[in-house]
């Protein structure tokens, strides 16, 4: 035993923590300061959202029947199970996590103490998110020679709304290996890691991953060897931080393989083999394919053999034709079994609906022959074996049952969920219901078959005794049983779900049961329809919904009262909108305040109507009706005698057609310098609408992406683009609404970065009582912003020679930029550094205008940027303490400006662009090599030491000849 002196404290993983829908998921949980046995037992616990003050226990250490029944099946199962890390440490284990498992989970702890002290327990939340990652790459086979180089592209997204990273990597998997070994992975920090056996090669440069874009990913492998060859897929990881600051992979997904042979340039002939998919299910398709290697592959002539466990099982001789053997005919002729020739170097077998005795081990081998008609072969190879797994379908399907309406009084509706996991082929499903005394007995409910029909009991297809009885099948394989109205108690029992799965003629069931109690009451057979003409209206449309309530007696006989319920939204809450009692008095809701005064309300027999005037988009939603009935010649005090809700009747509001109309024709405006005005004209609209104006730019190049420059509402809100959200681009960028039906766009001070294609997005909303809504939207026409410069000024005289640089990170770098001779007299000049961008608009990184002043557009950058000598005419850029992100390509732009008069403003007269500049960033560490490479001096002094000594050599020998002449 474990004695301590200190108090009790129970310690569980931090949270809140986020996981995917179907991931493993863990969390730990331990004790100290404890009292007792050094082994602690551990208990688990969950508060769901729909309950939060309620405990639901999930599993313990020491109590086998400590699980609630919703949990009962998955912990026998161990699909949710407790593991022991050591005497006061534990793991819970959840192996397929469901959008049910959210909530707080508490880890408590028995007492083992002499007294309390110190805590218990302890919680942490966990919510659960669906799995929206995916990654996919084409599947193909490619032969290579020693030495070639492959590039293969992987398609990765994700559309997490918490803050996630990716990692992607490229894995190798060699034909009979279990384990892939990596080759290149893009980690979650962008740090790019090699596999251990191509560390060197990456180094080198001769194995690279990119991104391109912002789901594309590609490897290049150049000089590819040998051991290369086998299937290379893309690993895509989710991650995210957790609160205790660990990174968690919450989702991985893999691509489909690519089979790589690479022909060894020392061998003639290579084999390999691949499948598919490795472990099957009986009734799925096993496909094979065997790939051979050799130099002109096309002249050659090759027989391909099939092997399972050493046995042949096919042939495909040179013409490709396949020859089956003896215990495979039958199934060929059937059409289940294929050996084909897809190519001189690539065949393909097939087996559809596969068996048990289709598993083990296959090869391929391959026989080249000097002609098609030869029986003796050249050489021989063959492939590698790999392992093909068949599991009996029937193993894999479970089944679980639950209610979540235990407990109900006559009248109203049971729900019963057989929930079925892990089938492989069509299901088909039958409801059965085992009275309570009865036993031995059973009624025949419902039957869902394979394809969906749906038949009832004979004793449930009378819809006015219970109601419309209906057997749905959700999307996550549950079925879910909705008896909308018991008679008596003997409706109560157990209900026995039975789930039968259909593959090739065979099938499997498993079975499941839960129990309802049924209180009694008498039978009032109570139901109620409700439905209406249309269920699209136009705005300003009238629509009338009935509800028409059927019983097993006369209705006039019984008090009874009618409430219209509405729902706006599927998620929101269902509101009452009025409520008509026995004696006919109204009372209207007060939470939709849009229907009274519109809403017209009237009872004909055994129907009540509701009428809607003018239809508003308020009115869109889901109806229903709910019909309380009292005991005859009884007063309708308390609780009645029964009650029934109708379906629900959903209502769709069309709102009016727009009418709006942009002018699309394109324009162009020209300036010389100053500011700018790009106008958007509104043909046509509604005298009552109002107008979001978003504009847009397309800058020069052609490939470029439209960018958001600003957003006016309807209100006036201004909403900038991230391209111009800065403020100086802020304070130059305004849109304006100069007229009712013209809008324009105000560039300050304009230049020739902001040259391009401008055009407006207009959307039109209109107020409809409750609220403003969208009609619609329209694009106008492009209008171009050129900049023209006085004809009879000389260009600037610019060196426009590109330039490569390097530069060691943490050292400077001096990008040049230099005019040629002095500009004109009188004239001033400004200049702007310019980092190409790939979005189509160029990053501006500083400017010096022609009246002295400095700005940097990026303030980050201010203090490493500096210009060399702008008086003497060089504007070259001195970029200091280099980093890894400044390699790029740089370029200048000069403008010339002279002022036209005294007192006057200056004007732009002629503008010009430097050469392009390609920075190359080198990191810290060098070799001895390297900096006698990256020095061109000591480079040439080496290059050029073997002619220096080769000259000094001849001229001593010279000398000692005439000095021996002498």
């Amino acid at each position: 035993t474990g004695l301590t002196t200190g108090q009790r404290v129970v310690t569980v993983q931090k949270g809140p923590l986020y996981r995917v829908r179907g991931s493993h998921v863990t969390l730990w949980c331990k004790v100290s300061g404890y009292q007792g046995p050094a082994e602690q037992n551990f208990q688990w616990s969950i508060y769901l959202p729909s309950a939060p003050e309620r405990e639901v226990q999930i599993v313990s250490t020491v109590d086998p029947s400590f699980p609630y029944a919703i949990y009962t099946q998955r912990v026998r199962s161990r699909g949710i199970f407790v593991e022991r890390l050591q005497g006061d440490a534990v793991l819970l284990h959840i192996t397929e996590l469901q959008e049910r498992d959210a909530g707080e989970y508490e880890c408590h702890t028995p007492n083992t103490d002499e007294r309390y002290f110190g805590s218990y327990s302890a919680k942490t939340n966990l919510s659960v998110i669906a799995d929206t990652l995916s990654a996919s790459m084409a599947p193909q086979a490619l032969t290579l020679t020693e030495g070639d180089a492959v590039e293969l592209t992987c398609e990765v997204s994700k559309s997490t709304a918490q803050h996630t990273h990716l990692s992607v990597g490229w894995f190798l998997q060699e034909a009979g290996e279990h384990h892939a070994e990596e080759v290149l992975t893009l980690s979650r920090d962008f740090i790019l890691k090699p596999g251990p056996s191509y560390e060197r090669r990456f180094q080198e440069g001769d194995v690279r991953l990119s991104k391109v874009g912002n789901t594309t990913y590609k490897l290049f492998m150049g000089g590819v060897k040998p051991s290369d060859q086998g299937q290379l897929y893309c690993e895509a990881a989710e991650w995210i931080e957790d609160p205790d600051e660990i990174w968690k992979d919450i989702s991985r997904k893999q691509t489909e393989r690519t089979l790589l042979a690479v022909v060894s340039q020392g061998r003639d002939l290579s084999v390999d083999i691949a499948a598919a998919e490795r472990s099957l299910s009986e009734g799925d398709t096993l496909q094979l394919k065997c790939v051979v290697g050799a130099p002109k592959s096309s002249s050659r002539h090759f027989k391909v053999i099939w092997l399972l466990n050493s046995v042949e099982v096919a042939t495909v001789d040179p013409q490709g034709v396949s020859i089956w053997e003896e215990g495979y005919q039958e199934r060929a002729k059937l059409g289940q079994l294929r050996a084909f020739k897809q190519s001189n170097t690539v065949y393909d077998l097939t087996i559809s609906e596969v068996g048990l005795k289709d598993k083990g081990t296959y090869q391929c081998s391959v026989l080249e022959m000097k002609t098609p008609g030869d029986s003796h072969s050249i050489q021989t190879n063959v492939s590698p074996g790999i392992q093909v797994n068949v599991k009996p379908v029937g193993d894999r399907m479970r089944l679980s049952v639950s209610t979540s309406t235990p407990r109900v009084t006559a009248g109203d509706s049971l729900i019963l969920h057989c929930e079925v996991q892990g089938a492989a082929g069509p299901v088909s499903v039958r409801w059965w219901h085992l009275p309570p005394r009865h036993p031995g007995h059973r009624v025949l409910v419902a039957t869902m078959e394979q394809d969906g029909t749906l038949s009832l009991g004979s004793a449930y297809r009378d819809g006015q005794a219970r109601g419309s009885l209906r057997l749905e099948k959700e999307s996550s394989g549950t079925f879910t049983l909705v008896i909308p109205g018991t008679l008596d108690e003997e409706d109560g029992g157990q209900y026995r779900c039975e789930a039968t799965q259909w593959s090739r003629g065979r099938n499997w069931t498993e079975k499941g049961e839960a129990a309802v109690l049924v209180s009694s009451m008498a039978g009032l057979g109570l139901q109620a329809t409700l439905r209406s003409r249309i269920a699209t209206v136009t705005h300003g449309q009238s629509f009338e919904l009935v509800c028409q309530v059927n019983a097993n007696y006369t209705l006039e006989e019984v008090p009874a009262s009618v409430r219209w319920l509405f729902q706006r939204s599927p998620a929101g809450p269902s509101q009452e909108l009025v409520r008509v009692f026995p004696s006919g008095t109204e009372v209207w809701g007060t939470a939709q305040p849009h229907f009274q005064g519109k809403a017209q309300l009237a009872k004909a027999g055994t129907s009540f109507r509701l009428h809607i005037h003018s239809a508003l988009p308020a009115h869109e939603g889901t109806y229903q009706c709910e019909v309380e009935v009292w005991r005859r010649n009884t007063r309708p005090l308390g609780q009645p005698a029964a009650s029934t809700r109708s379906n629900v009747v959903g209502i769709k509001v069309v709102l009016p057609e727009s009418k709006l109309q942009v002018a699309t024709k394109d324009s162009s405006v020209e300036i010389a310098s100053g500011n700018a005005a790009i106008e958007c004209r509104i043909v046509f609209a509604q005298n009552n609408s109002q107008f979001a104006v978003t504009w847009y730019l397309l800058p020069p190049l052609a490939d470029a992406t439209p960018l958001q420059i600003i957003r006016a509402s309807y209100s006036s809100i201004l909403e900038y683009g991230s391209e111009f959200s800065s403020p100086a681009q802020k304070s130059r960028f305004l849109s304006q609404r100069v007229s009712s039906s013209v809008f324009q766009l105000q560039i300050l001070s304009a230049d020739q970065r902001d040259q391009g294609r401008y055009y407006c997005v207009v959307e039109e909303w209109l107020w409809l009582v409750d609220g403003w809504y969208k009609l619609g939207e329209g694009t106008s026409g492009r209008t171009t912003l050129k900049f023209k410069f006085p004809g009879e000024q000389p260009g600037l005289p610019m060196e426009r020679t590109n330039h490569s640089l390097s530069a060691r990170e943490g050292e400077a770098a001096a990008l040049p930029c230099r005019l040629q001779g002095a500009h004109l007299p009188g004239t001033r000049l400004s200049a702007t550094w310019f980092q190409v961008e790939s979005g189509g608009r160029d990053s501006a990184l500083l400017t010096l205008r022609y009246d002295g002043t400095v700005e940097y557009p990026q303030e980050r950058l201010a203090g490493r940027l500096h210009l060399r000598r702008p008086s003497a005419g060089d504007f070259s850029l001195t970029l200091s303490s280099v980093e890894r992100g400044d390699a790029g390509v740089y370029y200048c732009q000069l403008q010339q400006w002279q002022q036209q008069s005294e007192g006057k403003d200056w004007a732009l007269q002629a503008s010009a662009r430097s050469g392009y500049t390609q920075l190359t960033t080198i990191p810290p560490e060098s070799t001895v090599l390297s900096r006698i490479c990256s020095s061109p001096s000591l480079l040439n002094f080496i290059l050029y030491l073997p002619l220096v000594l080769i000259l000094l050599l001849a001229l001593a020998v010279f000398c000692w000849y005439c000095k021996f002449r002498k």
